[in-house]
């Protein structure tokens, strides 16, 4: 015997998608803030660059010794091949750019402390980075990889956790390139050396100190191209939303 079929004004009630609260509203308010205080520091270094663009490693460097690395003009630089600077100022000059580059250094080294004491107190840290010892496993890691190359970036059992590379990379950036950054960065300023003179031999020398900083500052662009394309891959609006609101939408496909 057949079901009765549904009267015509019977509406056949939609499954509504599943959503998770994936971010805290202190991460959220970390992230943009620093997306933007990162935007300002290596634009305004780009100009503080062009004041002598060699990199040297130990105590000293100038114009007749031999550099490790010489790095292009880049306030020649256009954007894609526009008339159109990316960096701050978008002019030369290394006046204006020290104080950009100040200003939001001092956001970017307050900021980190203050997300490091919130997140230890919510337990952000424990919680959701905690790299357990399976997870580094040679055949976990490479299940993750190939799950990335399949453009499967979270667990449909627990959508709201983190997969192991995204706890690597985020601990990785939050703990050591970002402590670097600021540390290095301090060494080089003539008034921090007079007052912790120990930064530079935690460095060995001001010139390592700069190229340290160089190289911290270069990891940390290649995160945030990395990342912008993985938000990209995995769905910008629903990204971005859920950085916003904290809530992230699973995909209809793990819920239906």
């Amino acid at each position: 015997m057949q079901a009765p079929a549904p009267e015509p004004d019977q509406q056949v009630p939609v499954p509504q998608p599943r959503s998770v609260y994936r971010h805290a509203v202190a991460t959220r308010i970390w992230h943009w803030i620093t997306a933007l205080t990162i935007f300002v520091l290596i634009g305004s270094g780009m100009v503080i660059s062009d004041a002598h663009p060699h990199l040297y490693w130990g105590h000293y460097g100038a114009n007749f010794d031999e550099p490790w690395l010489s790095l292009p003009r880049f306030t020649d630089w256009g954007l894609f091949g526009w008339d159109m600077q990316i960096t701050i100022p978008s002019y030369y000059s290394l006046s204006m750019a020290r104080r950009w580059h100040l200003l939001f250094a001092l956001v970017l080294g307050f900021g980190l402390l203050i997300f490091m004491i919130w997140s230890l107190a919510n337990r952000h840290f424990q919680r959701d980075l905690r790299v357990r010892r399976r997870e580094l496993r040679p055949g976990a890691l490479w299940a993750d990889l190939r799950a990335h190359a399949a453009l499967r970036f979270h667990d449909p059992d627990d959508p709201g956790a983190y997969n192991s590379f995204q706890k690597l990379s985020y601990a990785g950036v939050i703990f050591v390139l970002l402590p670097v950054a600021i540390f290095s960065g301090l060494a080089i300023a003539p008034g921090m050396d007079a007052a912790w003179p120990w930064l530079l031999d935690l460095f060995d020398g001001r010139q390592s100190a700069r190229s340290v900083h160089f190289i911290a500052a270069a990891l940390l662009t290649l995160f945030i191209v990395v990342h912008l394309a993985l938000v990209i891959l995995a769905g910008p609006v629903n990204e971005i939303r859920s950085m916003l609101t904290g809530r992230w939408r699973v995909p209809e496909e793990d819920h239906s």
